[in-house]
């Protein structure tokens, strides 16, 4: 009998110890991917790679960091000077803390100015949420879609590892002719290979970046909306990197890789990252959704 009271005492105890180691170890981050992406691409100022695409008034460049806001009477959003066809593009972003529903921060590449209502899309995006929740990121690709109700989304749903609003970090996609890869300071956390034409953007986009209030869906599903008693919300970008092959560059120009081989594909040190990601704080995947008509999204 006394060694069963010892077990009884010692068990919750145990438990406690485990939760904290397994927390701990989560808290630590995903391992190292073990290559860089960011380090072969020159970082840029915000002047030399862009402008403002919309809501002026509410952008701002100080030094080496773009600061914009949305409020009641409009958000901001900028655009790349150059279109491209492949490439690295990233920036460190920064969120805003507190009350953020209904609004979303976003890089995005895009040729909905050339192709509208049939256009391509590769998106990171911040969907804002309610103080007791963490951020969620959303990357997505659209081919040939439109805003009409019959776009298809790829949408696969991420929670961090860190909290987005304490720091800079670096967001990425790595868009070469046969593979997207969507990188968090520098790990890959998705990976969407071209398994034909009718399911992978081609055509030439150009780099944007914005926040608006998108509460009709943005925070679970529209659920909690955009409140401008918290106003304004702000999204704060720096280091910003493009490089890559531009639409009217030389057709011999080879786009920079997501890994150390100069091919397509991820090192296995770099899928051990990408699996541990996915495996903890991957909270969506479209693939995976029994709702989907599985017929539109035959890549999964």
């Amino acid at each position: 009998m006394p060694s069963y009271s010892i077990f009884l005492f010692m068990a919750p105890l145990l438990y406690l110890i485990l939760s904290l180691m397994i927390a701990s170890i989560s808290a630590q981050g995903p391992p190292s991917p073990g290559y860089s992406p960011s380090s072969k691409i020159n970082s840029i100022t915000f002047d030399q790679g862009f402008r403002n695409l919309w809501g002026p008034q509410h952008q701002k460049v100080d030094q080496d960091t773009l600061t914009i806001w949305l409020d009641s009477s409009s958000g901001s959003g900028f655009k790349s000077l150059q279109t491209y066809r492949s490439g690295y593009f990233g920036a460190a972003v920064k969120l805003q803390p507190g009350y953020t529903a209904g609004v979303i921060t976003s890089l995005y590449l895009s040729n909905n100015e050339d192709y509208p209502g049939n256009h391509d899309e590769i998106d990171i995006e911040f969907l804002g949420t309610t103080p007791d929740k963490p951020y969620t990121l959303q990357t997505n690709v659209y081919v040939k879609g439109s805003g009409d109700g019959t776009i298809i989304g790829r949408e696969m749903k991420f929670h961090l590892w860190f909290d987005p609003t304490q720091d800079y970090h670096n967001y990425a996609i790595v868009w070469n002719p046969s593979e997207i890869i969507f990188l968090v300071d520098d790990v890959p956390i998705r990976r969407y290979p071209r398994k034909s034409d009718a399911t992978f953007p081609l055509r030439p986009m150009y780099l944007y970046g914005s926040i608006w209030d998108a509460s009709p869906w943005a925070t679970e599903d529209g659920k909690y909306k955009a409140d401008y008693q918290y106003q304004p919300f702000i999204g704060k970008y720096t280091n910003f990197k493009l490089g890559g092959c531009t639409a009217n560059g030389p057709a011999s120009c080879r786009p920079p890789s997501a890994s150390p081989f100069s091919s397509s594909g991820l090192s296995g040190q770099q899928y051990s990252a990408m699996g541990w990601v996915q495996k903890n704080y991957l909270v969506y995947n479209y693939c995976q959704d029994p709702k989907r008509d599985h017929t539109l999204i035959p890549e999964c």
